[in-house]
């Protein structure tokens, strides 16, 4: 097995510069001999990849404790998910996977319907060159097939953070969208090098794009819910340098993918969507340097490594690539592009978006780097915590939450202020409504009011824009109201999915700022039989207990929970102590419903009778969850949908556009 893993490893370099040099040559030569021979070389890479990533599953899951990565990351006593899950728990097992996602990637794409297309070879050649980068790195520092000096009794385990459910989807899920990336950032290359400036690459890549954007949005929901559940601090996410490094490609997609719409439709944004597919890709590698590198602290990082001397060149040297491409056929991107007619227009207001997006991106990227720039420059490390990141990022996010809530209102072209005034009326009188309703309600603090009311007007603008999609096609098809709304959706995919989206970033935006601005804590310390009030919850501590659980100790603690003075259950937060870890980990115990969560920490014991809890209520968490599910749904509609233009001008005509 040692030798049909290393093999594989080096196979995987030896396969990848073959179809670096069989499409080059073809190229030069124009033969379709050397193509087939490229393909076949993806298609053998797909293969070498998956031999070495399955054998690593074999080797984790059967505890072969005389390979090092291993005997590093499992143990006897570690339950068999979490075994074959330590496969990306370390660098070597996840650059595996990287290459294994990416030659899959690879080989779906050259062996598509248009594998005969002629960016195809400048496509493959591409993500060889990645495929190439990562089998390399894997060979010279981080192979996952490397033996140990001595064979120990027993492994040291998996980091107990990482033995949660959200771990075992969490980073796959960030890997894909990573991964994901590198296919419309190689068509948009391969586009700029042919001297082809229309939209064909982006039509060729929507899907690709778009599934890259929905896995990176599990990726990021999902780390939140984990580190919701697992950290045990009460919050879902700290703006954390590698949660940012996730949270910035996201960003520049999210920009891309509303801007490409303009180029399809009007032929317009040209330049933006090439510099921002071309960002989003860099900073997929610029993540994964911040993982490596050891330049930052993160509770996300790997700590033993020294990868990032690889990853920066790399990035270094692809960023410059694509910038020398960009450059070289500016004037022929500039020359073939349709500019806006109107400041008051879609169009102008899509690209506002970009730079509302982009400038979110920066604020993030100055805000996780300026520790690491200081340091270089004034030889201090400056922190920037959460404050900075929250104050910076709250009014660029509103401004966003407003944008969605008017961009579908402007009409194409040239839109009529008269008209456009009349369409948001019910929107505007909503979000009125709702902050009449907060105060009210006795809801206080202007800016978290503001953020809600803005983020009701922008949801009220998509329910309008379905109930007028409705109503027309009611009126002409005299269907009712359910398969109306089915059918108008099946219709157009893409814009009504798209629609779902921006409504399940409503719920996230009403978790957040809720979350954010009225949540209540305690930290207290009770004796057995004492309680704890925290708003409309009364705790009652009854007694702490020892157990053993799959070979750990747990320390958990009994508490009675009441609501309204309504009896509704027992909570037990837990400590769990790792016989291979030295520090215990925290179980939460979270009591949800529709408006709240009750969050329970074990803190610390003074014995059996005494002991400190940090007890929160977190207003609209589960809203959070429940909008990234909606986010999930809303994308699974856009990416089957996607029809030619003139079937979606008919659709729009039914709908009453």
């Amino acid at each position: 097995m040692y030798l049909i893993g290393n093999i594989s490893i080096y196979l995987g370099i030896v396969i990848s510069l073959y179809g670096i040099i069989a499409n080059l040559t073809g190229i030069k030569k124009k033969s379709s001999k050397w193509f087939e021979s490229a393909r076949g070389a993806v298609l053998s890479l797909a293969f070498v990849a998956s031999i070495a990533s399955f054998l690593l599953l074999y080797l984790l899951g059967t505890s072969q404790f005389q390979y090092k990565y291993v005997a590093s990351y499992t143990n006897e006593s570690l339950p068999m998910a979490y075994k074959l899950t330590a496969f990306w728990a370390g660098n070597a097992g996840s650059l595996l996977l990287w290459a294994f996602l990416l030659s899959i990637y690879a080989a779906m794409v050259v062996f598509s319907k248009e594998k005969k297309n002629p960016m195809m070879p400048y496509v493959s050649t591409i993500l060889l060159v990645n495929i190439l980068f990562f089998f390399t790195v894997m060979a010279l520092n981080v192979n996952p097939f490397e033996m140990t000096d001595k064979i120990p009794a027993d492994g040291k385990g998996l980091n107990p953070m990482l033995q949660n459910p959200g771990m075992i989807l969490h980073p796959v899920t960030l890997y894909m969208g990573y991964v994901g990336l590198a296919v419309p950032f190689a068509f948009g290359i391969a586009a700029l090098i042919l001297k082809r400036m229309d939209s064909e690459w982006i039509k060729l890549t929507r899907r690709w794009t778009l599934l890259a954007w929905l896995f990176l949005t599990l990726g990021n929901v999902i780390g939140g819910w984990w580190a919701y559940l697992e950290l045990g601090w009460g919050g879902y996410w700290a703006w954390d340098p590698v949660e940012n490094a996730s949270f910035l490609p996201w960003l520049t997609v999210s920009a891309f993918l509303h801007s490409v719409m303009i180029q399809e439709r009007k032929n317009m944004l040209k330049t933006w969507n090439v510099s921002l597919i071309i960002l989003s890709y860099i900073l997929t590698l610029f993540g994964t340097f911040l993982v490596r590198s050891g330049v930052l602290t993160s509770v996300h990082a790997f700590g033993d490594s020294n990868l990032g001397t690889y990853f920066l060149i790399f990035m270094a040297f692809m960023m410059l690539f694509s910038l020398y491409i960009v450059m070289t056929r500016y004037g022929l991107i500039k020359k073939d592009s349709s500019s806006i007619e109107a400041y008051f227009s879609k169009e102008s207001s899509f690209l506002l978006n970009n730079l509302i997006f982009v400038a979110a991106a920066f604020a993030v990227f100055w805000g996780t780097m300026y520790p690491l720039i200081s340091e270089t420059f004034t030889g201090t490390k400056v922190n920037v915590g959460a404050p900075y990141f929250n104050k910076v990022m709250a009014p660029i996010l509103l401004v966003l939450i407003v944008l969605m809530g008017i961009c579908p209102l402007i009409a194409w072209q040239k839109a009529v202020f008269d008209k456009f005034m009349k369409n948001m009326l019910w929107p505007l009188a909503m979000g009125v409504v709702t902050a009449i309703l907060l105060f009210a309600f006795g809801v206080r603090g202007i800016y978290a009011m503001i953020g809600l009311s803005a983020t009701s007007f922008m949801f009220g603008t998509h329910l309008l824009e379905f109930a007028r999609g409705i109503s027309a096609r009611r009126k002409a098809t005299k269907e009712n109201i359910l398969k109306a709304a089915f059918k108008l959706t099946v219709k157009n995919q893409r814009r009504y999915g798209g629609y779902i989206v921006h409504i399940g970033i409503a719920l996230i935006a009403v978790g957040v700022i809720s979350s954010h601005s009225y949540s209540t804590e305690v930290l207290k310390t009770v004796d057995a039989g004492n309680s704890i009030k925290i708003g409309e919850y009364n705790l009652k501590f009854n007694e702490l207990t020892e157990h053993m659980k799959n070979g750990n100790g747990v320390v958990a603690a009994d508490v009675d929970v009441t609501y309204k003075g309504k009896a509704i259950g027992k909570i037990k937060p837990e400590k769990i102590f790792y016989e291979t870890w030295p520090e215990p980990s925290t179980e939460v115990a979270i009591k949800t419903n529709w408006s709240q969560d009750l969050y329970v920490v074990l803190s610390s014991w003074e014995n059996k009778d005494k002991v400190t809890f940090m007890v929160k209520v977190n207003p609209f968490v589960s809203w959070i969850w429940l909008g990234g599910i909606i986010m999930v749904i809303g994308t699974a509609i856009a990416l089957v949908g996607g029809r030619p233009a003139s079937i979606r001008y008919q659709t729009n005509k039914i709908a009453g556009r």
